[in-house]
């Protein structure tokens, strides 16, 4: 299948690791689907199974990569091409202090030629797109400037398409959670900078909370990328075929969701993964509905527990109200 950037789901550390891409899976064939940032170092020498695994059903995917030395970038693009992966992207927007020692994500933002080098190196390693991750700027940088500046050095090196955080990360001062909230969101340099480069696929990431809400973004954009919204109420999920791409969703509803996603548990659990591995993505399911509370209390108590299985999923899905169900049976 060919990938589309109209709707995507952020990469986010902790969070979409293979379980979470698979479940968020059930819900939208059409979504583009993100691992983690992975660094170029622990590509190159660490358990490459274990850091760029996936499962099939979860195409389209892409890997994003963490790393500022073009030669590292285009041997790790390499290597995630041969795992099948569907996109390569560079992080050019995480503020923590360990990619900032590391001399990448954000801080990448003050070096769009060396940008620019980067993207030139994995676009001649692989075939499938390379596509970048950033932010409007960093600290005193003028965003007009600094944007505009990577947008041109990475068009120049031949970039497949841009999704940009429509905020300025503080490297000194704020925390990467504050970074997600503090700095002011500004969707109108995004779609003046789409005005400026018409012919580069750009998605707006941050703060996007609907589906709804951010179909507006779309009629200037490519696509939107949405993260904690996301992963927090997974229902939203569910939008994404019907709302933008005129396509019936892969299952019913939420309840649906869970059923379809039970069988991946019960392979990976007869592998040894944990329960809570794979049902701590599912948490958000719910919200809104009665037993909402009780389904997430059932799962955070009794998933991790030593030899937890499917059964505790049952059980929580017994504490949720089936809408549907209860029109069927009233009176």
């Amino acid at each position: 299948m060919t990938h589309s950037p109209r709707f995507s789901v952020a990469p986010m550390m902790d969070w979409s690791d293979t379980h979470c891409r698979v479940f968020h899976r059930t819900m939208s064939r059409r979504a583009l689907l993100y691992t983690e940032m992975v660094t170029t170092g622990a590509i190159i020498h660490g358990d490459r199974q274990r850091l760029l695994g996936f499962d099939a059903v979860e195409h389209p995917v892409a890997v994003q990569l963490g790393g500022s030395d073009p030669a590292a970038l285009a041997q790790s693009a390499r290597i995630c091409e041969a795992f099948g992966y569907d996109e390569i992207n560079l992080n050019c927007g995480c503020p923590s202090d360990r990619v900032q020692n590391g001399a990448f994500g954000a801080c990448l933002m003050r070096a769009p030629v060396l940008v620019g080098d980067c993207v030139a190196a994995m676009k001649a390693a692989v075939k499938i797109p390379v596509t970048v991750k950033c932010r409007i700027g960093v600290d005193d940088q003028e965003p007009r400037e600094a944007l505009w500046a990577l947008t041109q050095s990475v068009v120049d090196a031949g970039v497949d398409g841009l999704v940009v955080h429509a905020r300025k990360a503080w490297l000194q001062g704020l925390s990467p959670k504050e970074n997600r909230d503090i700095p002011p969101l500004d969707y109108d340099i995004v779609h003046a900078l789409k005005r400026d480069y018409p012919a580069l696929p750009i998605a707006l990431n941050g703060g996007l909370q609907t589906i709804e809400a951010a179909m507006p973004q779309l009629e200037g954009l490519d696509g939107v990328m949405f993260g904690r919204a996301a992963y927090q109420n997974p229902d939203i999920l569910l939008g994404v075929d019907p709302l933008l791409f005129g396509e019936p969703a892969p299952v019913a509803d939420a309840f649906a969701a869970v059923e379809a996603y039970i069988p991946y548990v019960e392979a990976r659990l007869a592998e040894g993964v944990r329960l809570h591995d794979m049902t701590r993505h599912m948490l958000g399911l719910f919200t809104g509905l009665p037993g909402a509370r009780a389904w997430r209390r059932t799962l955070a108590t009794g998933a991790p527990v030593a030899g937890a299985g499917i059964d505790v999923i049952r059980q929580a899905l017994d504490h949720v109200c089936n809408p549907k169900v209860s029109l069927a049976f009233a009176p």
